[in-house]
């Protein structure tokens, strides 16, 4: 799994206007190619009247999975600028739609292109591009009395904590980056002088800085 990759968070949409025609840009996170697909047909049937509704997606650790799609417009004037929007702002991991109303001006191979690609990029903006940041989880098992100075220590160094839950000893999920796990664990049987038990969970994504 990466590290950490950009994304969006969610879906998303905004429009512009190019010569009395109406650019509509859709854009989601995705994670797989049947999604990325489905959600195409979606926006097609939703704008069954629209002139043209092209896409792109790129999915995938090594970006194995990507498809443009131009769906009338001329070769390389509309699914490939929307490729490679997704591709400069370093997306993973979306699938975006731009929806033509046609307004009667003729815009030209470049101006085509022009267009497609600020149709993309405010259906990305709508969308609110994030970074997802790979973390794993740390359960840590300690005595009351060694709570106390745990907390202090984990809040001091600003690190993402989970639950924590009260029985006969303190358990706390920690969620230290994925890359820093074997570290952390160093360092907490270091701060509890080897009287923490340290129990490995899953690997996550959070969105960084939240």
């Amino acid at each position: 799994m990466l590290a950490k990759y950009s994304t969006v968070r969610q879906f998303g949409l905004d429009e512009i206007v190019i010569k009395k025609s109406r650019f509509i840009g859709h854009a989601k996170p995705v994670e797989s190619e049947e999604e990325a697909v489905a959600f195409i047909e979606e926006i097609k049937k939703k704008h069954w009247d629209a002139t043209h509704n092209c896409s792109a997606y790129l999915i995938g650790e090594r970006d194995q999975f990507q498809k443009a799609l131009d769906d009338g417009e001329p070769s390389g004037t509309a699914g490939k600028p929307i490729l490679e929007v997704i591709k400069n702002r370093g997306l993973k991991n979306v699938v975006v739609v731009v929806t033509r109303y046609f307004g009667g001006i003729m815009l030209g191979a470049g101006g085509l292109v022009r267009a497609y690609t600020d149709g993309a990029v405010v259906g990305i903006d709508a969308a609110d591009p994030i970074v997802k940041v790979l973390h794993r989880e740390v359960i840590v098992d300690v005595d009351y009395t060694w709570y106390g100075k745990l907390e202090n220590e984990l809040r001091g160094r600003g690190l993402r904590v989970g639950d924590v839950s009260f029985t006969d000893r303190v358990r706390v999920l920690c969620l230290p980056e994925a890359g820093e796990a074997e570290r952390f664990q160093a360092w907490i049987t270091d701060i509890t002088q080897g009287q923490a038990l340290i129990e490995l969970g899953e690997e996550r994504y959070f969105i960084e800085g939240e």
